[in-house]
């Protein structure tokens, strides 16, 4: 018994050096030994070995399966204009006069969406082309042989057994230390001290965090970096993209007040850092246009993950914080893109909505990402009116400019 206690702390001993030593302090200071990047290298070579296999599994058996396109029916690329301008046009139509062929169009725009909306398919994983090795990514890749089984098994292994447990010391450290610092911090009086103590406090535990996922981060165009005085915009796919933006620099952020342990933590910063939470569900603290219609310099910064090593897009009307962050943790890595754009002002003539789209657009254009009229809020509210307002317009304009055609021919 007592050789089993030795063994026991011995290992604990060896645990913690590791930990604090070689992982917690050199990411205190930025630095990094570089175990992080031939784990990633080595981890591709695996990964893109596993692919040829699937591909030549494909050849050898018809019966693996193939990967499904995203979306499950074929839309027509066409405008309103476009798909209703065919059967109105075979029809002799006086100006103006309604058709009763255009109902047909908004009858099949309706079914399209209630087979397969465009607002919901947005906020699911996507289906990677190829297995990553990860069962909750395709339950039928890892079939394909007995050594492309072996090889998910050891994954297993590793990312449960060896990954997990220190991802998860390094996670409670972090946010232990994030949550009484903060509160240490805001103790004090208001003083350039304390801002100090609080930047030094929330960058620390933030790389901290950052190793407990085995994050690769990758900042680009550093020299467009977000100043004090500006007003940082970036676009949001997981909690964690605070850990991603904040490990480079420290933010003042605005975000919705959550519960839970997200809660316990956005109370405690608070107390250092003068945040803002609000409450998304009272329109009169909606602040999506907020911070364009205040002035000053907008710092676009374009976010972008990698799903090859895991799924970093946080569900949060399927998985609660702690079921997302224990997926995460048992993932491969994280291993994204940052791109700092060029600061942005309004210009001359243009208002609030068309400024933040102007800004929304050139952060989807870096990132390769789908540029859409609608917020995310839309996930769970109803459909503005607005929306609603602009098909109507749309349809309007159809009727108006063939009833403008029709008599300027007579």
């Amino acid at each position: 018994m007592e050789d089993l206690w030795g063994v026991a702390v011995a290992v604990f001993q060896v645990w913690m050096f590791v930990v604090v030593f070689l992982i917690m302090l050199p990411a205190m200071f930025g630095l990094s030994l570089g175990v992080t990047g031939v784990y990633i290298q080595v981890l591709v070579k695996i990964l893109e070995w596993a692919t040829l296999r699937i591909q030549r599994g494909r050849q050898e058996e018809s019966s693996v399966p193939v990967p499904l396109p995203n979306g499950i029916i074929e839309r027509a690329g066409g405008s309103m204009e476009e798909e209703m301008g065919q059967p109105r046009s075979s029809r002799s139509l006086v100006g103006g006069e309604f058709a009763l062929s255009d109902a047909l169009y908004f009858y099949k725009k309706g079914l399209e969406s209630i087979v397969d909306d465009q607002v919901t398919q947005r906020f699911s994983s996507e289906e990677l082309a190829s297995w990553n090795l990860l069962t909750r990514t395709n339950h039928n890749f890892r079939y394909i042989s007995l050594r492309l089984t072996v090889i998910w098994g050891l994954g297993v292994f590793v990312r449960y057994c060896v990954l997990f447990p220190l991802r998860i010391t390094l996670a409670i450290i972090g946010l232990s230390w994030l949550v009484i610092g903060t509160v240490l911090v805001g103790f004090l009086p208001e003083s350039s001290v304390k801002n100090w103590l609080s930047e030094l406090v929330h960058l620390t535990c933030y790389r901290i965090c950052a190793r407990g996922l085995s994050a690769t981060i990758h900042y680009h165009n550093r020299e467009n970096k977000p100043q004090k005085g500006g007003i940082c915009v970036a676009n949001h796919t997981t909690p964690i993209d605070v850990v991603i933006l904040a490990n480079d620099g420290c933010y003042a952020m605005v975000g919705q007040i959550h519960g839970g342990l997200m809660g316990v933590m956005q109370r405690s910063m608070v107390r250092s850092c003068p945040h803002v939470w609000f409450e998304r569900s009272e329109m009169k603290d909606r602040h999506a246009k907020g911070s364009f219609e205040i002035g000053g310099t907008i710092y676009p910064v374009t976010i972008k993950y990698d799903p090859q090593f895991g799924d970093a897009f946080w569900n949060s009307s399927k998985y609660n914080m702690v079921s997302y962050l224990l997926r995460m943790m048992t993932s491969w890595a994280i291993v994204v893109n940052v791109w700092y754009l060029p600061p942005m002002t309004i210009q001359d003539g243009e208002d609030a909505a068309q400024f933040a789209n102007r800004v929304k657009s050139a952060i989807a254009q870096q990132g390769g990402l789908l540029d859409l009229a609608w917020d995310g809020g839309l996930k769970r509210g109803k459909v503005k009116d607005s929306y609603k307002e602009e098909q109507q317009k749309m349809y309007s304009s159809i009727i108006v400019g063939q009833n403008s055609s029709s008599t300027e021919e007579q």
